[in-house]
Order: C-alpha cells, then structure tokens, then sequence
C-alpha cells in the first residue's frame, strides 16, 4: 500500500493545509488511513523516496497516479516509498508559471520541507522524483531541508530550463545526483510554459525574459557538476506531459533494470502502459 504525507486542505482544489496529515484520504480507492508512527516506523533506516504529481491534480487524482507509479518502481531492499499530495489544483491559468501557481508550489516545499526536517531523521536517505510544476516544490523541499538528499529526478519539470544554475543553483549543490527527463514532444511545456511566463503572448522565442522549460529541451548549458545525463527521451516516442505518470493500464509491464534514456531513433519499450514503466524504470535505476 502506498503511503504519503498530504498538503491539501481540500479534495479538490482549496489551499494548502495548516499542517501536514498522514491519515487524510481514507475512502479514496486503496488509500487507507495512516498514523504518523506508522510513516515513521516506515522510514526507520531505508532509503526514502519521495514523488509527488504536478499541476491541475486532485487528491484523488493524486493518489491514483503516485499509487500506480510506486507500484511500477523496482527500488533495492531497505527503500520505502512516499507520495506528497499537494493543492497544485488551487489555481488554474493557461501558462504553468504565473505568479500564484509558482507561490503555491513554494509554499508546499516550505511546508513539506519542515515536516520532513522534523520527521525524517532516522532515515537512511533521502531523495526526490517529481512531475510537471511538481518540480518546483520537490526543489523548494530541498531548498528548506537541513537534510541532505542523495537523488533527484524531475520528470518533465515545468520550471525554467535554467533553474539549476541559476534561482536554484545553492540548492542543486546540495544533491547528490540530479536527473531530468525531458521531451521535445510534450506540446504543454512547448507552448504553453513560454506563453504564460508574466506576459503572455508578449515574450517571443529569443527575447531575453524567455525561458524554455526545463522538461522540453533539457537543462541549458552549463550543466551541475552532479547533474546526470542523457535526459531527452527520442522523439519518436511522442511522449507527452501526460505520459510520465499515466494510469491508462491497470497493470502495465515493468521493464528489466537497469533502464537509461535510449539515443534518438530507438524504438519504443514493448508492453502496456510503457510510458509509465518507462519512468518508473529509469528512476529505480538512478535511485540506486
């Protein structure tokens, strides 16, 4: 049964929780309720890994697609899985960076970052996976966190493609190892990401306010010194922002480990619902 620590106020949109549950959600699908000593008892000496979903996500929605992700991961003995639900659905623009969105995704690290800072010591590590604007609060997580974190991979990030090195570079520095994913397919972060960055429709393509997002083209040079290639998934996948954590098969096939981004032009992995096993695959394989 997947376990996480929720931030949300409310089921559907709302704003963020004065403090973080563990015991919320109990009669949505196999999400069962949860003592915090259970969550502790949990974590004691493993290697902890934390995901959380992006944008324009319920709590239902959350769980379900965190849910069929960790059963997807291939972690070592001596790891345990967290889900972090949060209100990413509490505002809604047609950009992914207006300014409210990234405040609410900054609050939510703030606050996910204290409960784990108090709750998470006698882990063995710490680490983080994140989809969409998710990005942005698994980094503030970290930003805030008097821990250190031994992994990191942010799954089509709807963030700047310049956010390690630039606004998030102190934080960065604090990784172990950073991997991204990225797609040049994924028409959200394409089209949308540019367009609502404060002007939108304003900013063309090479005005120097524009930023590309980092889950389309990948990282803009120069890289972190701990940030790990290759990240751009082949185009002729056409993966898309949906595909990272998607649940369109109630029991996709998990791929055989190790997995790595594939150069351009290698077929598709075979199986259902190979996106989602792609990501789960190439996680558990990072993670290690």
């Amino acid at each position: 049964m997947t376990q996480f620590i929720d931030l949300r106020l409310s089921a559907v949109g709302g704003e963020l929780a004065r403090t973080v549950a563990v015991n919320q959600g109990t009669n949505i699908g196999d999400y069962t309720g949860l003592s915090q000593n259970a969550l502790l008892d949990s974590i004691l000496g493993q290697n902890v890994l934390v995901a959380t979903h992006g944008f324009n996500v319920n709590r239902a929605d959350g769980i379900s697609c965190l849910s069929n992700w960790a059963s997807l991961l291939q972690l070592p003995q001596s790891s345990a899985f967290v889900g972090l639900l949060w209100p990413g659905d509490s505002v809604w623009a047609h950009g992914l960076d207006y300014p409210n969105e990234a405040l609410v995704a900054n609050q939510a690290g703030g606050m996910a970052a204290e409960f784990i800072n108090a709750n998470f010591r006698q882990a063995a590590s710490v680490s983080f996976a994140s989809h969409s604007l998710g990005a942005r609060v698994v980094l503030s997580t970290i930003s805030n966190l008097s821990l250190p974190v031994r992994r990191l991979l942010l799954m089509a990030p709807a963030i700047d493609d310049d956010c390690l090195t630039t606004g998030f570079q102190t934080t960065a520095a604090k990784i172990g190892a950073i991997s991204v994913l990225s797609s040049k397919k994924d028409e959200v972060l394409s089209v949308a990401f540019p367009l609502g960055n404060l002007f939108a429709g304003i900013i063309a393509e090479g005005h120097p306010w524009w930023r590309a997002a980092l889950g389309h083209c990948g990282p803009a040079a120069p890289w972190p010194a701990n940030f790990q290639a290759p990240f751009a998934i082949p185009d002729n996948w056409n993966f898309e922002h949906g595909n990272y954590l998607q649940i369109d098969y109630p029991e996709p096939d998990r791929l055989p480990l190790p997995v790595n981004v594939p150069p351009q032009g290698s077929p598709s992995p075979p199986g259902n619902g190979w996106q989602e096993a792609f990501s789960s695959a190439l996680a558990s394989t990072r993670f290690r």
